[in-house]
């Protein structure tokens, strides 16, 4: 038993000298190719188990013989695992070389093309993670250049809408000036709506870009929805009285929300304005609410006759008005985008759909945790 533990004793304190060099010479070389460093590997073994019987043999006075068997042994093992070593480091450098060439291509803004070769788990594993991210990185330029679109639309939209009421404001400041306005009064009165037009776009690009730049604060509050409908529609009766719609509000649940009342109040206050100006006279605006499995929703429909369905992926975006026309009616764009703003900063979100004669835009909202009884 003590000649086994003496021979194991050696062999390991010559194993570990080769061990220890071999660990030196790969952190040497650690920025070569791989197939160097398999080569090391293997002759690192190899040399391993040379050195420990080398070790041995001569603590235990091996014969010569027996030596050189041994030796001529590790030798054939040596070349073995060499050329297996360099054969498999040419392998795995061949399919890194591949993956590398097709991760190259979507970083240039393709897309991800996985070698068709077979390669090694983590090879394969590495592969499915660069194409999902080609995905996300597909996704990201779609949604990019879907913004940009809807900025230059924004732009130019906003410069006419800015031009037009600034234009007017030109004029009729000048016929007052000159003195040749019929009706002062009336100018006066125009201006002031203008200037209050104007105010209000500025306040929705405000609102908007403090939505985009995510400093939105809100001050949530535990609301009945009866409440916070039964308040927009009053706001929105005079506008729905000069246009001749319709406002109805009877199918509401006292629903309880956690949500920033002045905020609600003006998803709300949108979209009523848009549903009453895109409905004809003698048209219906209908607002309910109730409980869904997912929460609270809460509806507004219009019967502003339907929205064509490649339109309404796009309805919610900066600067979708669904017409080309350049009229005040129409609006910036802002009011369905600030409103989808509002509602995912809720942790909610929005829909719309078409029904027969109009279309409903739908939110839903989390619903309020019940209050804990006392005990």
């Amino acid at each position: 038993m003590r000649d086994i533990l003496l021979i194991a004793l050696y062999a390991f304190l010559g194993a570990a000298a080769t061990g220890l060099a071999g660990a030196g010479v790969l952190r040497l070389i650690r920025r070569r190719s791989l197939t160097v460093s398999l080569a090391v590997v293997a002759a690192v073994a190899v040399g391993a188990m040379l050195a420990g019987t080398l070790v041995v043999a001569q603590a235990m006075f091996l014969s010569e013989h027996d030596l050189s068997v041994v030796t001529t042994v590790a030798a054939m093992a040596a070349v073995v695992s060499l050329v297996t070593a360099l054969l498999l480091g040419r392998w795995v450098v061949a399919r890194s070389r591949e993956l590398a060439l097709a991760a190259r291509s979507f970083g240039e803004g393709g897309d991800f093309a996985a070698p068709g070769t077979p390669a090694t788990a983590e090879l394969e594993s590495l592969s499915r993670e660069l194409a999902a991210t080609s995905a996300r990185l597909a996704e990201s330029r779609e949604r990019e250049r879907a913004l940009e679109s809807s900025r230059r639309e924004l732009v130019a939209w906003i410069s006419h809408d800015l031009r037009t009421p600034l234009a007017g404001l030109r004029a009729m400041s000048e016929a007052l000036e000159d003195g040749v306005a019929t009706d002062p009064d009336r100018y006066l009165k125009q201006i002031r709506a203008e200037v209050e037009r104007l105010n209000d776009m500025v306040g929705d690009l405000f609102e908007l870009s403090r939505i985009h730049a995510g400093s939105l604060a809100l001050t949530r509050a535990r609301i009945s929805l009866y409440d916070l409908v039964g308040d927009a529609l009053a706001g929105a009766d005079p506008l729905a009285r000069e246009h001749g719609v319709r406002l109805v509000g009877d199918r509401v649940e006292p629903v309880p929300v956690e949500v920033d009342g002045k905020e609600m109040s003006r998803v709300l206050g949108n979209l009523l304005v848009n549903a009453i100006r895109r409905t004809p006279a003698d048209g219906t605006v209908a607002v309910a609410a109730e409980r869904s499995p997912e929460g609270v929703v809460l509806s507004v429909t219009d019967g502003c006759g339907g929205i064509p369905e490649e339109d309404l992926p796009r309805v919610f975006d900066t600067g979708w008005r669904g017409t080309h026309a350049r009229t005040p009616p129409a609006g910036a764009g802002l009011g369905l985008a600030i409103v989808r703003g509002i509602v995912e900063a809720h942790q909610g979100h929005t829909a719309v759909r078409n029904i027969p004669g109009g279309c409903r835009f739908e939110v839903t909202l989390p619903s309020a945790a019940l209050p804990s009884a006392e005990s």
